[in-house]
């Protein structure tokens, strides 16, 4: 559906709007990556319940993005947050083609929605490439969750990589794709 609406109405729309010679110079979204931080959530149980907790993180992602998390390793010991050279950190995950078309649609049009007090994606969440990075603060606003099942709640990191030239253009190309944008 996305896929299909990206090529029928937004090409034609952005070659319009920034007077494209060619539709391949259209910006289109190249990767999604999750990010899932594991540290802290981590430190708060003992050693012997730590690997359950990270299994039932590693799963929760799983479902959500229809592909298995890969960890996260810190470089580095630092000793101010109790975080060991090798300690897991966190999980990610890299979408690309038909399962970030799928990952996508389901956060535009079922959790963003299902986001407690979501007012929209604020113009600050851009950086200068037309990069959009979103924070989710709960899991379960995803449809493949389910709540009463979930033994630890973890937040997310979602960052939409494309490849448009200016912060303007990769605007305008959330917008025509139904992204939530505050004005």
């Amino acid at each position: 559906m996305l896929k299909e609406k990206y090529e029928k109405e937004i090409v034609p729309k952005m070659m319009e709007i920034f007077k494209y010679k060619n539709k391949m110079q259209v910006p289109k979204i190249e990767k999604v990556i999750i990010n899932a931080g594991v540290g802290k959530i981590l430190s708060e149980y003992e050693s012997n319940k730590r690997k359950e907790i990270l299994s039932a993180i590693e799963r929760d992602l799983a479902m959500i993005t229809s592909q298995k998390p890969c960890f996260r390793k810190c470089k580095m010991t630092i000793s101010e947050f109790g975080i060991r050279k090798g300690a897991i950190v966190g999980l990610k995950v890299t979408l690309r083609k038909k399962r970030m078309i799928d990952f996508l649609e389901r956060l535009i049009f079922i959790a963003l929605p299902r986001t407690r007090d979501f007012k929209g994606i604020s113009q600050s969440s851009f950086d200068q490439n037309g990069n959009l990075t979103i924070g989710i603060k709960e899991h379960i606003v995803f449809p493949e969750i389910k709540p009463e099942k979930v033994k630890r709640v973890f937040g997310m990191e979602i960052s939409i990589i494309t490849n448009a030239k200016t912060k303007k253009e990769a605007q305008k190309l959330f917008e025509l794709l139904g992204f939530p944008l505050k004005k």
